[in-house]
């Protein structure tokens, strides 16, 4: 199965050498889970977009330093590819931003929230809409790393919450068949994460949140299931690709 990479955003550059890009991660996450898949990548950020909704037979879209709310051209273009998407029944997935520019193309709100960051590993409860798409094959609680401040705060009409905290209430949703998206981050492991942490501390980030985002890095996460989930979804057959 092809499955195209949608990038809207760029792992920062002091990074890339010891942790890869984005897409690279979302591959290094999925290959192992279905060795059937291969994958392409498209760098949206800056303009560049498959010829057609047909070129791949799902679509990934990631995560990016910019809020959907920037309404910049290559988003408003990324929007109406994913409607077409959703339109002609390829499956989409998107994770973080990509949740986030899915739930506004299919007319939800987006805004950079009051409770700032959501970061470290996030604890989130499978809503029961989420036993549809097999998401149900063991206990309901999961955790996974995430590192976002903008949430989606109206969820789009027809869209379904599969994944909800107390921080972050439309953490997870779902399209009918057509497309799922998660906030958090399952491409994310441990050592990113914290160096992504470490250089935003005391910037971009305040010390204290960063240092207790830091302390959650010892607890296991959830992210193989979260992959397999998705793997599972874009083959169609997520209640048997359980754990």
């Amino acid at each position: 199965m092809h499955i195209g990479i949608l990038e809207p955003g760029v792992t920062p550059d002091d990074l890339i050498d010891a942790h890869g890009t984005m897409p690279q991660m979302a591959e290094r996450l999925l290959g192992p889970l279905d060795p059937a898949l291969r994958f392409s990548t498209w760098r949206v950020v800056d303009d560049v977009f498959p010829d057609s909704v047909a070129d791949a037979e799902g679509w990934l879209v990631m995560g990016s330093k910019h809020g959907v709310y920037e309404n910049l051209p290559w988003m408003r273009r990324l929007k109406t590819f994913l409607r077409e998407a959703v339109a002609r029944e390829v499956p989409v997935v998107g994770i973080c931003f990509g949740h986030q520019i899915l739930a506004e193309a299919m007319g939800g709100t987006v805004v950079k929230s009051e409770r700032g960051w959501g970061t470290g590993v996030q604890r989130y409860e499978l809503t029961e809409a989420a036993a549809a798409f097999g998401l149900h094959d063991g206990p309901t609680g999961i955790g996974v790393h995430a590192m976002h401040q903008d949430q989606v705060v109206a969820v789009p009409e027809g869209a379904e919450v599969i994944a909800s905290s107390p921080f972050c209430p439309y953490a997870g949703l779902a399209y009918g068949k057509r497309a799922i998206s998660f906030q958090p981050h399952p491409e994310f492991d441990q050592a990113f994460v914290r160096d992504l942490i470490r250089t935003r501390r005391g910037a971009a980030m305040p010390e204290d949140v960063a240092d207790a985002a830091l302390a959650t890095l010892e607890q296991g996460t959830d992210s193989e299931r979260l992959g397999r989930w998705i793997v599972g979804f874009f083959r169609g057959d997520g209640a048997r690709l359980q754990p």
